[in-house]
């Protein structure tokens, strides 16, 4: 009879045993159905602080889920424009086309593109005094006039050192913000293509000869703020005189460079402003409620992530949007 007993017992313990799992797993499906996700994509510019931004509401909203993809400024208006992410990081001026096709968007901080070197060029000294003038940027990325080292710097019997031009082959922000400091689009620009940021940087670093251009935290040690061995920021002579005076020497670390973005020494563009787009105004609360968060408590995160804050006014205009 005992053994009886137990053996009526075991169905009433499974049942039991089912119905605790059946609990945990509707739990577990109601959990899933709370979170929220919110997807961007573009801009390497923005992505490091995108990711900063995500972190720190996700802290305060564990429930929103981010998905944030970098893929160049071109692909995140395309993403943004046909409803494959919530997001669009983007990080050059907003066209009139673009916004005749429905983009809604923030304003949100700045930052600037910058020419790099190989700091083993054969000249980097003299590079590092002279800088290089608007005019000869234009002559190396865009009319291809200047081929060599020698010929750039006035060099009689040089080392004929072949000036090696690296751009973006990706629809890009940076590439068009560097063309707009000649008054020339991306596809003006000259030289070989490489996908994205680290492409143009890791090429830049790999060729003695090479010359391209990058956003700030790819040239700049977000940690230490010193630039990053192997890469080397390009002296831009503003004022056009053959040498880089006092307020020119703005590359030496982080800060120092922002604060000349920040001061408008550094010209603009290629300095430019950082944007998030989207199709139309969101509906979605949680975009709107991230958004909110950015423009106000988000902006204390800026300065430290390496980017310049946008004046208050024009951040209070931006949160006006939102109403």
């Amino acid at each position: 009879m005992k053994t009886t007993k137990h053996l009526l017992l075991i169905p009433a313990l499974l049942l039991f045993a089912s119905c605790g799992r059946n609990e945990d797993a509707n739990s577990s499906k109601e959990t899933e159905q709370q979170q929220v996700s919110i997807s961007f994509s573009g801009a390497f510019a923005l992505y490091p602080l995108a990711q900063k931004w995500a972190e720190a509401y996700n802290k305060m909203h564990p429930d929103v889920r981010f998905d944030i993809q970098a893929g160049g400024a071109g692909k995140g208006m395309t993403d943004a424009l046909t409803g494959a992410v919530d997001i669009g990081m983007f990080s050059r001026e907003i066209t009139d086309v673009e916004k005749s096709k429905g983009v809604w968007y923030i304003a949100l901080c700045k930052d600037a593109v910058i020419p790099t070197i190989n700091p083993a060029n054969p000249y980097i000294n003299t590079i590092r005094e002279r800088g290089i003038t608007k005019d000869q940027f234009k002559a190396i990325f865009v009319d291809q006039s200047v081929k060599t080292w020698d010929d750039l710097l006035s060099i009689k019997n040089g080392k004929g050192a072949k000036i090696d031009v690296f751009t973006r082959s990706d629809a890009s922000g940076a590439a068009d913000s560097w063309a707009a400091f000649f008054g020339k689009k991306q596809e003006n620009l000259k030289g070989l293509g490489m996908n994205g940021d680290p492409g143009v940087s890791d090429a830049v670093k790999k060729d003695k000869n090479g010359i391209g251009y990058n956003n700030t935290l790819f040239l700049y040690n977000i940690k230490t703020g010193k630039q990053i061995p192997g890469i080397e920021a390009v002296p831009i002579d503003v004022n056009g005189n053959g040498k880089i005076d006092a307020d020119e020497k703005s590359y030496g670390d982080l800060n120092t460079f922002l604060k000349a973005v920040n001061d408008g020494k550094y010209p603009a563009p290629p300095a430019r402003d950082l944007y998030f787009v989207t199709k139309g105004k969101p509906v979605k609360k949680e975009v709107l409620d991230f958004f909110n968060w950015v423009l106000k408590d988000g902006q204390q995160l800026v300065q430290s992530a390496g980017y310049v804050p946008l004046p208050q006014n024009v951040i209070s205009e931006q949160i006006n949007k939102l109403k």
